[in-house]
């Protein structure tokens, strides 16, 4: 009767096809760590859910607390949602929506409805941490709501331009985001692999 019991709770397992992965980063300014991001992917069946958190606390003339928090998802690997809240000094400071409505995405930031494409979203830089962006020439930027151009340089390294033209290099070991160096037009940092 045990052995029943433990083979039907085996195969219930098998049968809930969810998996979870989680990484974290160092953010790094002028050589000191400033905050942490976390990010997470989960897959559900046939919906993988993207979450990250990004927490920075800097002294640039004065200090400055700026939060990122992304809700992304996919279905079949074409992006479904995404939100983008950006906090800063604890007010809002920016917010961003896609959303797949009827076989078009429509990107609302701050509460205006921006524009609406028609291009299939299977690649966009919160995949970045977990998948190499090989074979790949551009992605999407859920905090933009346009595509950012991939350049790859070598020996596992792209650099990705938004849409200001700003250049960021990422940096990948095992397929993962290893290290990235942000361009973030008045602030560069660099964000390294936290290791258990």
């Amino acid at each position: 009767m045990i052995w029943y019991i433990c083979i039907v709770g085996f195969l219930f397992g098998m049968l809930n096809s969810s998996t979870e992965k989680s990484l974290a980063y160092d953010i790094v300014w002028r050589k000191s760590p400033v905050g942490t991001l976390k990010v997470t992917k989960e897959h559900i069946d046939s919906k993988t859910y993207y979450t990250s958190s990004t927490n920075i606390e800097m002294k640039f003339i004065k200090t400055f607390k700026i939060n990122y928090e992304y809700d992304v998802v996919y279905d079949n690997q074409i992006l479904q949602t995404a939100n983008v809240d950006i906090n800063y000094n604890g007010n809002q400071h920016a917010q961003t929506q896609t959303q797949l409505k009827n076989g078009e995405y429509e990107v609302v930031k701050d509460g205006e409805v921006e524009n609406t494409f028609k291009a299939t979203v299977r690649y966009s830089t919160i995949s970045m941490y977990f998948e190499e962006p090989l074979k790949l020439t551009r992605c999407y930027s859920e905090q933009e709501g346009g595509f950012n151009k991939i350049i790859p340089l070598g020996e596992h390294k792209y650099k990705k331009i938004n849409a200001r033209g700003k250049e960021s290099i990422f940096t990948y070991k095992n397929g993962i985001l290893e290290k990235a160096e942000i361009d973030g037009g008045i602030v560069s940092f660099d964000m390294v692999r936290k290791y258990n």
